[in-house]
């Protein structure tokens, strides 16, 4: 399996800067994005229209542009769900809605080979270009390089979250803040005091371990402050923000011409 530079980046003290595929199904876009500089995208599972297919076009079209693909599945259950978008192809796993220890252990042996886990044995795929190899070493290669991701999205998940990433085999946490606004009663208001108040828990919590944590923000203005207090994973926009906020600009300029 191919070195998770995404991976290394974040253990060397680096901070990296993705974005989510929400709709777009052409492979191109990873080369759009590795073009751009980005060193990683989400391929949204959970609200998007993707098939396991796709995942796997996306996978072989990211190891070609030299950039990341991890996968947002669409749920934290079902070992299938979990180790699918592996096979298929994908570096990684955002996993939504998380909130329990044993949610956690359950995600770790779907997507880790033994000794970490029990993940369904695939070893000829995507990940290792369908070649031959030593079982072992295969296994632990991919024990190695998978990254896994937890979404936070909720008061429980963050008063949770020192169990939470202490768990082996959890590589990052992203704050789901849309999520996390309905969870805390004040839905869509991002700014709001109580939504700014639990980022900074898990924020406070994160760093004193140096663990990487992120946010999923719509423009750099509004990532900026939290990359001051310590963010590394930054998660900025999306395929569907990018297309119709730019191209809404283009139209308006043109328009106040006209």
């Amino acid at each position: 399996m191919r070195e998770n530079r995404t991976k290394r980046m974040l253990k060397e003290g680096k901070t990296v800067i993705g974005t989510m595929v929400s709709d777009m199904r052409s492979p191109s876009i990873a080369q759009m994005l590795a073009t751009s500089g980005f060193d990683f995208f989400i391929l949204d599972t959970e609200h998007g229209p993707f098939s396991i297919e796709t995942v796997q076009d996306m996978a072989l079209a990211a190891r070609g542009a030299g950039i990341n693909l991890f996968v947002r599945v669409p749920t934290r259950f079902g070992h299938h769900n979990l180790s699918r978008p592996l096979d298929a192809g994908a570096e990684g796993l955002l996993v939504p809605q998380v909130e329990t220890a044993e949610e956690v252990r359950n995600i770790v042996r779907a997507t880790r080979y033994y000794p970490l886990g029990k993940r369904g044995m695939a070893l000829r795929r995507v990940p290792n270009d369908y070649a031959r190899g030593n079982s072992r070493e295969l296994a632990q290669s991919a024990n190695n390089e998978v990254f896994i991701i937890l979404q936070i999205e909720s008061k429980v998940a963050i008063d949770n979250l020192e169990e939470l990433i202490s768990i082996e085999g959890i590589d990052a946490v992203l704050i789901g803040p849309n999520d996390l606004s309905q969870d805390l009663g004040v839905p869509g208001e991002l700014s709001h005091p109580i939504v700014q108040e639990h980022i900074e828990k898990l924020a406070e919590k994160c760093n004193r371990i140096n663990f990487p944590w992120g946010v999923h923000l719509e423009s750099p203005s509004m990532l900026i402050p939290w990359i001051e207090k310590g963010m590394r994973f930054v998660m900025c926009s999306s395929d569907i923000s990018m297309i119709v906020d730019t191209g809404s600009n283009l139209v308006k300029t043109l328009r106040e011409k006209i």
